[in-house]
């Protein structure tokens, strides 16, 4: 399922929005985005992000929340190891996608996330799918539907062929009626 509006709950600046932001418009350009800014390390950080969660679960018509930051230190990513923040993605109505750090960390938002991304930049690319892939599979499958609708309409028609040139379609009377016919004059005969 294609989401119409995501919602990124993570810090505005750094090359991690940029990515995803770029990654989402160049697999399928037109999603909108709502980003919600928020500190993703210090001690206002986890009321920040459980914050955003529940403010996009709020807000309405958000089909899917990614949530997360790039790599950094244990120390830079605890947030995302914090009970308000875990409650907060496990509260969530709206599917949410974890995307911290690198492929390597791991938080306790990933566990409790609908899914885990290795990195921001592979969320991005979970949550939409490739538009030119997708226009290959649909022309795959287009493919495939005419080339089984043509075989089935040719063994039906060979099928028909075969059968119309029975006897009993030939002669229809002859066949249907033959054999009633000769009891009938049987037991005339009698």
């Amino acid at each position: 399922v294609l989401p119409d509006r995501i919602g990124i709950v993570t810090s505005p600046t750094g090359a991690a929005i940029r990515d995803m932001l770029h990654i989402i418009e160049r697999r399928w350009p037109g999603r909108e985005i709502l980003l919600v800014p928020v500190q993703v390390q210090g001690d206002a950080a986890p009321q920040s992000i459980a914050g955003g969660i529940r403010l996009l679960n709020q807000f309405g018509g958000v089909e899917l929340i990614i949530t997360g930051r790039g790599g950094g230190s244990l120390e830079d990513l605890w947030a995302f190891n914090t009970e308000v923040v875990a409650r907060s993605i496990f509260d969530s109505q709206v599917p949410v996608i974890s995307a911290v750090g690198h492929e390597t960390d791991f938080t306790i938002a990933d566990f409790v996330a609908d899914v885990r991304a290795a990195t921001p930049s592979a969320a991005a690319e979970l949550a939409v799918p490739d538009r030119q892939e997708m226009v290959r599979y649909i022309q795959n499958l287009k493919t495939r539907l005419v080339r089984a609708v043509s075989e089935k309409l040719l063994t039906s028609r060979r099928r028909l062929e075969a059968i119309s040139t029975r006897r009993v379609f030939e002669r229809p009377v002859d066949i249907i009626c033959g054999v009633q016919q000769q009891a009938l004059d049987q037991l005339a005969l009698r």
